[in-house]
């Protein structure tokens, strides 16, 4: 029998240490990933500065948490199913809008599946989501590790929302959730892509949005949230923000029904198929 089954957990993966110190490690290396503008201090003369490319090399680390989650018996052959599902339906939702005019359809769904499947499953759903969604739209580019991580992170936090919430308490958690999911997506971004997009301005530079070597990290990240503020936070990320709060809204209730009784089908396979040691 399972041991998410006897335990009673409304999940769908068991989270062993081998799995939480993965999805630690690969949220560290996330992290790092993305205060890069702040951390980073450009030879003398630079104007401009590209993103560091050595973090592609986080996608290993992505695949290593699916690795961690087969080999710790958490993810058999029917979450793979499920997995696999989940990823086409959210990669092909997602060239809806993919982010046009700040319409964005592919969180709500990662948020449910989150919700319902348990932080691990978010997490690797997020990667996967991301992953297909740019195979289908050729979106495959420097920007997709970023996009990735912060999809995981967002689909993992939906699994770690307080599990006793039903009914409408439940969709306003989701919905209010949802929201500043998408702003943070949104901040997220475009830090990590901010001295690509404007350049960096000479040490002792005045009024600007651009980063300035050398200056205190505050002042930085100062000038990086007037950038955000003025580029995307009214524009982008809020349309973003309504279309996850609005699918949530519609969508949400039934989604979280047929999701959590394919898990409850899932669980019930697990603890009536006889074991192969047995």
């Amino acid at each position: 029998m399972s041991r998410d089954v006897q335990a009673g957990r409304d999940t769908a993966l068991r989270l062993g240490p081998r799995s939480v110190a993965v999805l630690a490690v690969a949220s560290l290396a996330g992290l790092a990933m993305f205060l890069w503008p702040l951390i980073l201090q450009p030879a003398p003369g630079d104007t401009r500065v590209d993103q560091p490319f050595i973090f592609m090399l986080l996608l290993p680390v992505v695949v290593l948490v699916v690795v961690a989650e087969l080999t710790e018996g958490g993810m058999d052959s029917k979450v793979l199913a499920v997995l696999a599902v989940l990823t086409a339906v959210n990669g092909a939702i997602r060239l809806l809008g993919a982010g046009t005019a700040g319409i964005e359809t592919i969180f709500f769904l990662l948020i449910i599946a989150g919700r319902v499947y348990g932080a691990g499953f978010g997490f690797v759903l997020g990667c996967t989501s991301l992953f297909a969604s740019a195979l289908l739209s050729s979106g495959v580019g420097p920007w997709l590790p970023f996009q990735m991580m912060c999809a995981a992170w967002i689909g993992m936090g939906a699994g770690l929302l307080p599990s006793r919430l039903r009914g409408r308490a439940e969709i306003a958690v989701l919905v209010l959730y949802g929201v500043v999911a998408a702003y943070l997506y949104g901040f997220l971004m475009n830090l990590s892509s901010w001295p690509f997009t404007l350049g960096i301005a000479s040490p002792g530079a005045g009024d600007t949005a651009q980063m300035v070597p050398g200056d205190p990290v505050l002042e930085n990240l100062h000038r990086f949230v007037v950038y955000t503020l003025l580029t995307s936070t009214w524009g982008w990320d809020t349309g973003r923000a309504i279309t996850t709060a609005l699918c949530l809204v519609v969508l949400g209730p039934a989604l979280l029904t047929t999701l959590r009784r394919a898990l409850r089908r899932v669980q019930h396979v697990a603890t009536t198929t006889p074991s192969l040691t047995s």
